[in-house]
């Protein structure tokens, strides 16, 4: 049995739940979705006890920071979400994606070298359990669009115009 640290965040865009190990966030999702933490870290073989943990590795101070506009606070953060091989290098990828920068599943993928797998670049993304600080609200699609983001186009959209990428319909957060 692992035993995880749960602490829960309010933020513009809704509570969150944040989940470590004690050595890495291994999960962050919004609060109505929190379902989705359980399951994930149920069928990677955890069998998850959780117990309360204030700010946990610093975590939740980080992200109040990265909330009120310090958009690196959350860049160094220790992250461990146990995906397959290929979902690990599609996150890796993620956190290189800049704040205020976005980039397509075809960019994506051939910055993977797997210029060719798009759909599975999604698919990893559509997957990331640790939402924000692997920020895959920073892909779009090839035309500009906003597509998917589990926690909803308004919040990716405001997560974008919060760092400042130039999105059409998007305004500067909090401005």
């Amino acid at each position: 049995m692992t035993t995880f640290f749960r602490d829960r965040l309010e933020t513009p865009i809704g509570a969150i739940a944040i989940v470590t190990d004690g050595t890495a966030l291994r999960a962050l999702e919004f609060e109505e979705h929190a379902d989705r933490l359980d399951g994930w870290l149920s069928r990677r073989g955890d069998q998850p006890r959780f117990v309360p943990g204030h700010d946990p590795l610093g975590v939740t101070a980080r992200l109040a920071a990265y909330f009120a506009g310090r958009l690196d606070a959350i860049a160094e953060l220790p992250c461990h979400a146990g995906g397959t091989a290929f979902q690990e290098q599609v996150w890796a990828a993620l956190r290189r994606i800049p704040a205020g920068a976005t980039m397509s599943y075809g960019a994506l993928a051939a910055a993977l070298g797997k210029p060719a797998a798009m759909r599975a670049v999604g698919a990893a993304n559509g997957r990331n359990p640790i939402s924000i600080v692997v920020p895959c609200h920073r892909v779009i699609g090839a035309d500009g669009s906003l597509t998917g983001y589990g926690g909803g186009i308004a919040r990716k959209r405001w997560l974008l115009a919060h760092e400042g990428a130039a999105i059409p319909g998007a305004s500067r957060a909090g401005a």
